[in-house]
């Protein structure tokens, strides 16, 4: 791939790689925590977050670019105060590209979450509190095990999600190639130059291998979920 691609196609997509991964690994703690919280939890302002969470799939990707550059550029009610405390930059940064990636993607991934928690029989849990194991060591032994195949599904198609997003990264972080043009900016890149069709179609074919790939295998552990809930 790497002759196949020249050096700033190849940018792009270790880029996309990199911030895609990035988001997908920070974000997951709190995804877990999310889905719990929304799956098991009665508590008032349960819908409002719930609401916040998927928020981000209805509202135009510009318009979370836009909130986010508002809260976390350099003058932004956060984001001054994180690079005066600790030298941390978002705004036309690799690192705000990761930022919005995760956001985008976060509400798939609470979704196939919650989903494989809600499919947990409580009776199980009830069952390993009786023997004695507190709130945290249920979750750890009984739980979590069976929502793993529910998180690695979320992960995946989190992973994919961040991959393609476009929308808000480049109204947060722009497109500057080798710093923040991912996969997706660059084939917009190329396409507004004039004999970049050979550039942008090969970025888009790399776009639906990625993408492809992370379907299937989402699929594949969705329908491992439903067999092992089956008990076949």
């Amino acid at each position: 791939m790497t002759d196949w691609l020249s050096p700033e196609e190849w940018r792009a997509v270790t880029l996309s790689l990199r911030v895609s991964a990035v988001a997908t690994v920070v974000s997951l703690p709190l995804g877990i925590a999310v889905a719990l919280a929304l799956a098991r939890g009665r508590f008032p302002g349960r819908q409002l977050l719930n609401g916040l969470v998927h928020l981000p799939l209805i509202l135009p990707p510009v318009v979370t670019g836009y909130l986010l550059l508002l809260t976390f550029g350099r003058k932004g009610w956060v984001g001054q105060w994180l690079d005066q405390w600790f030298g941390l930059v978002f705004a036309f940064r690799w690192t705000g590209a990761a930022l919005a990636a995760a956001i985008m993607a976060f509400p798939l991934m609470v979704r196939a979450i919650r989903l494989a928690i809600e499919a947990v029989d409580p009776k199980l849990e009830q069952a390993a509190a009786t023997l004695g194991a507190g709130r945290f060591m249920v979750f750890l032994t009984v739980t979590l095990p069976l929502i793993l195949p529910g998180i690695l599904a979320g992960t995946i198609l989190a992973f994919a999600k961040a991959m393609g997003e476009f929308g808000a990264t480049i109204t947060f972080v722009s497109n500057i190639p080798g710093q923040t043009q991912t996969l997706p900016s660059a084939i917009y890149a190329y396409m507004q130059v004039p004999g970049g069709d050979a550039q942008a179609a090969r970025l888009v074919l790399v776009a639906i291998v990625i993408a492809m790939a992370a379907l299937l295998l989402s699929e594949w552990i969705s329908r491992a979920v439903a067999r092992r809930i089956a008990g076949t």
